[in-house]
C-alpha cells in the first residue's frame, strides 16, 4: 500500500498529488476505475491487449541474454 507522508509545513494539495501520482504508478487506479463499473467484452480484450503488449515491451527491453 503506497504511502506519502506529509511533510511539515508542506501543503495538503501537493502531498496529494504526491499520493495520486503513485497510486497511478502502481496501476491502482486502473484497477479502481475497472472495477467501478461494468467492463464489455470489447474493453476487456483491450485491456487485456495492452498489459499484454507492455509485458512484451519489457521482455525485450530487459533482455540481456542476447
Amino acid at each position: 500500500m503506497p504511502e506519502v507522508i506529509v511533510k511539515k509545513g508542506e501543503p495538503i494539495d501537493r502531498a496529494l498529488k504526491r499520493l495520486k501520482s503513485k497510486l497511478e504508478a502502481e496501476g491502482i487506479m486502473d484497477e479502481v476505475r475497472r472495477l467501478r463499473a461494468f467492463e464489455t467484452p470489447m474493453q476487456r480484450t483491450k485491456r487485456k491487449a495492452k498489459i499484454s503488449a507492455r509485458r512484451a515491451k519489457n521482455k525485450t527491453r530487459f533482455n540481456f541474454h542476447s
